[in-house]
């Protein structure tokens, strides 16, 4: 049974007694399609004894920061989306997490989804849920509400299950360090920079072309949550591009733009792009966004496919997801003197950072096994 919570002092009082329990469920449902912003349309909790779905239309979930700042420890699954949420609704991230979709990474389960976690674990079966569903509307119907408690109904005793198997294979330790850097992901800020590498055509601008795009992604990103509208409904991409490039002066020279539309010249916002270009163009030029640093040696090109691959044979040998070992830019990264990487410490060294050192100083070699596989033999040194 899930018990409604639409009220303040009934929110006060499950976490008075959530607070008396070792752990808790958390999940959410948000649209975020039309806003800068998520717009939390529901959230789900559950303790060992009860399960609560609050409604944030009804009651401030500001409340919930007293239990996500304790040293209760949060369990959720696939959490990056939803630690964003409780920032924005509660002010403050768990201080523990447990993410049961990076745990069962570590037991081999690739991206695991919550229905092959709880298919697997729990032996139940997910109703498949309508991708459009409108959470935000009310009421929610019967069969709305039931699909959303599902998803934290069983999470803790899953959660059981993934801890014991972690500590069977002493990789408890590992699940830990990853859900405490996705913590810190959570509270860092993209840069402009960062912002413009994500878009592919900008990735190639320089000069006063890039110092426009940067201060023109720093005005859209403010103005997106100043109005809570997504960045795309303020410039487009292709719009944002073609305006660094052209540096219009004029109205009319902005209209002239490709992507540029009638949003983007009406009076107030077209005003703001033609200043944030005027006041750009005698910016000093930035450093291009592809920075040459630390690269790979050109005669180590060949072994990061190489190695790549036998990663993930050591992978699927130890039934872990490669990406949680290793992903093709750890391994370049390792392999780049001045680079930092996954692989410089830690367990990851220890299983797979040392033999690569050991193959790359030419004392180890890859060989298939004959049965299909890749091994790391150490070397013959005789040539065939």
């Amino acid at each position: 049974m899930h018990e409604p919570i639409t009220d303040s002092a009934d929110l006060a009082s499950f976490i008075d007694r959530a607070l008396t329990s070792d752990r808790y469920a958390i999940d959410t449902e948000f649209h975020r399609e039309k806003t800068f912003f998520p717009k939390v349309a529901l959230v789900q909790m559950a303790t060992e004894d009860e399960l609560v779905l609050i409604d944030p239309l009804e009651v401030d979930l500001m409340p919930l920061a007293a239990l996500l700042d304790s040293d209760r420890l949060c369990v959720m699954h696939a959490a990056a989306q939803d630690l964003e949420v409780m920032m924005r609704s509660c002010g403050v991230l768990p201080r523990r997490l447990f993410d049961t979709q990076i745990a069962a990474g570590f037991l081999g389960l690739s991206s695991a989804s919550l229905a092959t976690l709880l298919s697997r674990y729990e032996g139940v079966q997910l109703a498949k849920a309508d991708r459009l569903t409108d959470w935000l509307r009310r009421p929610l119907t019967p069969d709305q509400l039931s699909y959303a408690a599902a998803d934290v109904e069983h999470l803790l005793s899953a959660a059981d299950k993934l801890l014991s198997e972690l500590n069977e294979r002493g990789r408890l330790a590992w699940v830990e360090d990853e859900c405490s850097a996705m913590l810190a992901n959570a509270l860092h800020q993209r840069t402009p920079a960062e912002s413009l590498r994500r878009i592919k055509e900008a990735r190639a601008l320089k000069g006063r072309a890039l110092a426009i795009a940067l201060e023109l992604v720093r005005w859209r990103d403010n103005r997106a949550a100043e109005i809570d509208v997504p960045v795309r409904t303020v410039v487009s991409d292709i719009a944002l591009v073609g305006i660094a490039q052209r540096a219009p002066k004029t109205m009319d020279e902005l209209k002239a733009i490709r992507g540029v539309d009638g949003r983007h010249t009406s009076a107030q916002v077209g005003k703001a792009i033609l200043e944030v270009v005027a006041a750009s163009r005698d910016l000093p030029a930035p450093e291009p966004l592809k920075v040459k640093g630390a690269e790979l040696d050109r005669a180590l090109r060949p072994v990061v496919s190489l190695v790549t691959s036998w990663v993930s044979q050591v992978a699927r040998d130890s039934d872990l997801d490669p990406a949680a070992l290793a992903t093709r830019g750890d391994v370049e990264n390792f392999l780049t003197d001045g680079a930092q990487s996954r692989l410089d410490q830690g367990w990851r060294n220890e299983i797979i950072g040392g033999p690569i050192q050991m193959l790359v100083r030419g004392e180890a070699a890859i060989a298939f096994d004959g049965a299909g596989g890749l091994v790391l033999e150490r070397r013959s040194g005789e040539v065939l």
